[in-house]
């Protein structure tokens, strides 16, 4: 059996944006993020932080755009919530579409949605690690 790679944890998702200013206030005032020093690249973007996770911005005119239905079988970042009524709660106060999916064997809620540029969010209570091996 070969040898995985080292790696110690997740650093950062890369997340490109036609919206950069639209999807910088949505990661900071939707999702809680922080925004921090960023390189001084030869192209616009953000970077901000919570979680333990960095979210990169990255302007580009190849972003996706928002149509289409809420795909919870998608591409998405996952995040976790020990209140996910109250996420709901403030989903619909910010007017953000989302779509409910419920994973019975594990009794998992998940919210999904998306940013300004189409990227799926996923938010759910998850049970500790543990439980999945």
């Amino acid at each position: 059996m070969s040898q995985s790679l080292p790696i110690t944890a997740v650093n950062h998702v890369g997340r490109k944006t036609k919206r950069l200013e639209e999807s910088r206030k949505f990661y900071r005032e939707v999702l809680g993020f922080r925004e921090v020093s960023r390189p001084n690249f030869d192209f616009p973007g953000a970077w901000l932080y919570n979680y333990g996770i960095m979210i990169h911005l990255i302007q580009s005119p190849s972003a996706s755009d928002p149509e289409g239905d809420i795909d919870t079988r998608g591409d998405h970042l996952a995040l976790n919530t020990n209140d996910l009524e109250g996420a709901e709660e403030l989903l619909k106060q910010f007017g953000i579409p989302y779509r409910k999916n419920v994973v019975v064997d594990r009794n998992i809620s998940q919210i999904f949605f998306r940013d300004p540029d189409g990227h799926h969010i996923e938010i759910a209570t998850y049970p500790p690690t543990p439980a999945y091996v």
